[in-house]
Protein backbone atom coordinates (compact mmCIF):
# COMPACT_ATOMS: atom_id res chain seq x y z
CA UNK A 1 0.00 0.00 0.00
CA UNK A 2 2.92 2.75 -0.90
CA UNK A 3 -0.23 5.01 -1.69
CA UNK A 4 -0.90 5.07 1.93
CA UNK A 5 -1.09 8.95 3.14
CA UNK A 6 1.21 9.91 5.76
CA UNK A 7 -0.81 11.67 8.96
CA UNK A 8 -3.43 10.98 10.88
CA UNK A 9 -5.35 7.70 11.84
CA UNK A 10 -8.57 8.40 13.57
CA UNK A 11 -10.47 5.70 15.52
CA UNK A 12 -14.08 5.83 16.66
CA UNK A 13 -15.52 4.73 20.18
CA UNK A 14 -18.93 3.94 20.21
CA UNK A 15 -19.34 5.18 24.28
CA UNK A 16 -17.00 8.46 23.56
CA UNK A 17 -19.15 9.26 20.34
CA UNK A 18 -22.76 8.15 21.29
CA UNK A 19 -25.61 10.71 21.83
CA UNK A 20 -24.91 12.10 18.43
CA UNK A 21 -22.01 12.83 18.70
CA UNK A 22 -20.37 9.98 15.78
CA UNK A 23 -21.12 11.96 12.47
CA UNK A 24 -20.34 15.51 13.63
CA UNK A 25 -17.51 15.02 15.34
CA UNK A 26 -16.30 12.03 13.01
CA UNK A 27 -17.09 14.59 9.62
CA UNK A 28 -14.67 17.39 11.90
CA UNK A 29 -11.81 15.20 12.14
CA UNK A 30 -11.67 14.60 8.48
CA UNK A 31 -12.24 18.41 7.52
CA UNK A 32 -9.34 18.69 9.62
CA UNK A 33 -6.94 16.54 7.67
CA UNK A 34 -7.73 12.78 9.05
CA UNK A 35 -6.03 10.48 6.30
CA UNK A 36 -7.52 6.88 7.57
CA UNK A 37 -11.06 6.27 9.70
CA UNK A 38 -11.41 3.48 11.74
CA UNK A 39 -15.14 2.37 12.72
CA UNK A 40 -14.66 0.26 15.65
CA UNK A 41 -17.81 -1.14 17.28
CA UNK A 42 -17.63 -3.93 19.51
CA UNK A 43 -21.33 -4.04 20.33
CA UNK A 44 -24.11 -6.31 18.49
CA UNK A 45 -26.27 -4.29 17.33
CA UNK A 46 -25.84 -5.43 13.55
CA UNK A 47 -28.38 -3.20 11.82
CA UNK A 48 -26.74 -0.13 13.84
CA UNK A 49 -23.37 -0.88 12.80
CA UNK A 50 -24.49 -1.39 8.94
CA UNK A 51 -26.18 2.02 9.37
CA UNK A 52 -23.50 4.02 10.90
CA UNK A 53 -20.47 2.64 8.69
CA UNK A 54 -22.63 3.30 5.36
CA UNK A 55 -22.81 6.76 6.69
CA UNK A 56 -19.47 7.15 7.88
CA UNK A 57 -18.31 5.64 4.03
CA UNK A 58 -19.94 8.47 2.58
CA UNK A 59 -18.32 11.25 4.88
CA UNK A 60 -14.43 9.45 3.76
CA UNK A 61 -15.83 9.66 0.40
CA UNK A 62 -16.37 13.23 0.35
CA UNK A 63 -13.26 13.83 2.00
CA UNK A 64 -11.03 11.41 0.10
CA UNK A 65 -10.28 9.60 3.23
CA UNK A 66 -10.05 5.68 3.36
CA UNK A 67 -12.61 4.06 5.68
CA UNK A 68 -11.05 0.62 7.83
CA UNK A 69 -13.64 -1.36 9.59
CA UNK A 70 -12.40 -3.32 12.70
CA UNK A 71 -12.66 -6.97 13.22
CA UNK A 72 -15.45 -7.39 11.00
CA UNK A 73 -14.71 -8.43 7.62
CA UNK A 74 -18.47 -9.48 6.32
CA UNK A 75 -19.27 -5.35 6.85
CA UNK A 76 -16.49 -4.66 5.10
CA UNK A 77 -16.83 -6.73 2.31
CA UNK A 78 -20.44 -5.22 2.06
CA UNK A 79 -19.07 -1.35 2.49
CA UNK A 80 -16.20 -2.42 -0.15
CA UNK A 81 -13.91 -0.72 2.66
CA UNK A 82 -10.83 -1.56 3.71
CA UNK A 83 -10.33 -3.51 7.40
CA UNK A 84 -8.22 -4.23 10.25
CA UNK A 85 -7.72 -6.74 12.07
CA UNK A 86 -6.48 -7.87 15.87
CA UNK A 87 -4.47 -10.87 16.38
CA UNK A 88 -7.69 -12.54 17.54
CA UNK A 89 -9.88 -11.53 14.99
CA UNK A 90 -9.39 -14.00 12.65
CA UNK A 91 -7.54 -14.87 9.55
CA UNK A 92 -5.78 -12.23 7.53
CA UNK A 93 -5.64 -14.74 4.35
CA UNK A 94 -9.28 -15.50 4.46
CA UNK A 95 -10.10 -11.85 4.95
CA UNK A 96 -8.13 -11.03 1.94
CA UNK A 97 -9.81 -13.70 0.17
CA UNK A 98 -13.12 -12.38 0.77
CA UNK A 99 -12.16 -8.48 0.02
CA UNK A 100 -10.13 -8.70 -3.04
CA UNK A 101 -6.44 -8.08 -3.24
CA UNK A 102 -7.28 -4.23 -3.51
CA UNK A 103 -8.67 -4.18 -0.44
CA UNK A 104 -6.97 -2.42 2.48
CA UNK A 105 -5.95 -4.73 5.23
CA UNK A 106 -4.33 -3.46 8.69
CA UNK A 107 -2.95 -5.92 11.24
CA UNK A 108 -2.46 -4.91 14.86
CA UNK A 109 0.86 -6.53 15.79
CA UNK A 110 1.10 -5.56 19.53
CA UNK A 111 5.10 -5.10 20.74
CA UNK A 112 6.53 -7.93 18.31
CA UNK A 113 8.10 -7.92 15.56
CA UNK A 114 8.02 -11.54 14.56
CA UNK A 115 3.95 -10.79 14.21
CA UNK A 116 4.53 -8.05 11.83
CA UNK A 117 6.59 -9.66 10.34
CA UNK A 118 3.98 -13.14 9.72
CA UNK A 119 1.36 -9.74 8.80
CA UNK A 120 3.84 -9.10 6.17
CA UNK A 121 4.01 -12.27 4.75
CA UNK A 122 0.22 -12.89 4.84
CA UNK A 123 -0.32 -9.22 2.61
CA UNK A 124 -1.08 -6.62 5.22
CA UNK A 125 -0.77 -3.37 3.67
CA UNK A 126 0.08 -1.12 6.79
CA UNK A 127 1.29 -2.60 10.83
CA UNK A 128 0.01 -1.18 13.84
CA UNK A 129 2.14 -1.15 17.00
CA UNK A 130 1.17 -0.23 20.21
CA UNK A 131 0.17 1.07 22.99
CA UNK A 132 3.41 3.02 23.26
CA UNK A 133 1.66 4.81 26.38
CA UNK A 134 -1.01 4.54 28.94
CA UNK A 135 -4.29 3.70 27.11
CA UNK A 136 -7.92 4.41 27.62
CA UNK A 137 -8.69 1.47 25.12
CA UNK A 138 -6.14 -1.10 25.48
CA UNK A 139 -4.79 -0.32 29.50
CA UNK A 140 -3.65 -3.79 29.12
CA UNK A 141 -1.73 -4.26 26.25
CA UNK A 142 1.64 -4.71 25.89
CA UNK A 143 3.80 -1.80 25.96
CA UNK A 144 5.68 -0.85 22.65
CA UNK A 145 8.96 1.67 22.40
CA UNK A 146 10.02 4.07 19.97
CA UNK A 147 13.34 1.76 19.60
CA UNK A 148 10.71 -1.06 18.17
CA UNK A 149 9.41 1.69 15.11
CA UNK A 150 13.20 1.41 14.36
CA UNK A 151 13.64 -1.41 14.07
CA UNK A 152 10.08 -1.85 12.05
CA UNK A 153 11.13 0.56 10.09
CA UNK A 154 14.45 -0.81 8.70
CA UNK A 155 12.73 -3.99 8.57
CA UNK A 156 9.57 -3.38 6.28
CA UNK A 157 8.54 -1.42 3.49
CA UNK A 158 5.02 -1.60 4.94
CA UNK A 159 3.50 1.89 6.49
CA UNK A 160 3.72 1.86 10.08
CA UNK A 161 1.10 2.62 12.40
CA UNK A 162 1.95 3.92 16.21
CA UNK A 163 -1.16 3.57 18.77
CA UNK A 164 -2.06 3.77 22.46
CA UNK A 165 -2.09 6.74 24.48
CA UNK A 166 -0.87 9.09 21.56
CA UNK A 167 -1.10 12.92 21.73
CA UNK A 168 -0.36 15.83 20.35
CA UNK A 169 2.76 16.53 22.77
CA UNK A 170 4.21 12.62 22.13
CA UNK A 171 3.12 12.19 18.54
CA UNK A 172 6.66 13.86 17.27
CA UNK A 173 8.81 11.37 18.44
CA UNK A 174 6.52 8.42 17.41
CA UNK A 175 6.81 10.01 14.00
CA UNK A 176 10.55 11.53 13.98
CA UNK A 177 11.25 7.44 14.86
CA UNK A 178 9.37 5.82 11.76
CA UNK A 179 5.57 6.48 12.30
CA UNK A 180 3.92 6.94 9.23
CA UNK A 181 0.68 7.75 10.95
CA UNK A 182 -0.49 7.98 14.75
CA UNK A 183 -4.03 6.45 15.47
CA UNK A 184 -5.57 8.31 18.29
CA UNK A 185 -9.14 8.23 20.05
CA UNK A 186 -9.46 10.09 23.22
CA UNK A 187 -6.56 12.73 22.43
CA UNK A 188 -9.01 14.07 19.45
CA UNK A 189 -12.72 12.86 20.27
CA UNK A 190 -12.72 13.92 23.72
CA UNK A 191 -13.65 17.59 23.09
CA UNK A 192 -16.87 19.61 24.06
CA UNK A 193 -17.69 20.27 20.23
CA UNK A 194 -17.02 19.48 16.86
CA UNK A 195 -14.97 22.48 16.00
CA UNK A 196 -12.45 21.23 19.37
CA UNK A 197 -12.09 17.94 17.17
CA UNK A 198 -11.20 19.43 13.91
CA UNK A 199 -8.62 22.09 15.71
CA UNK A 200 -6.78 18.81 17.39
CA UNK A 201 -7.09 16.91 13.97
CA UNK A 202 -5.79 19.90 12.03
CA UNK A 203 -2.69 19.90 14.84
CA UNK A 204 -1.94 16.39 14.02
CA UNK A 205 -1.69 16.85 10.41
CA UNK A 206 0.69 19.87 11.02
CA UNK A 207 2.95 17.16 12.66
CA UNK A 208 3.06 15.67 9.58
CA UNK A 209 3.75 19.02 7.13
CA UNK A 210 7.60 18.45 7.78
CA UNK A 211 9.91 15.54 6.94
Amino acid sequence: MSTTPRGLYAITDSQLLAGGRLLPYVEAALRGGARLLQYRDKSTDQARRLREAEALRDLCARYDATLIVNDDAELAARLNVGLHLGQEDGSLPAARALLGRHAIIGATCHARLDLAERAAAEGANYIAFGRFFNSNTKPGAPAATVELLEQARQRFDLPIVAIGGVTLDNAPGLIARGADLVAVIHALFVADSPAEVERRARAFAALFATP
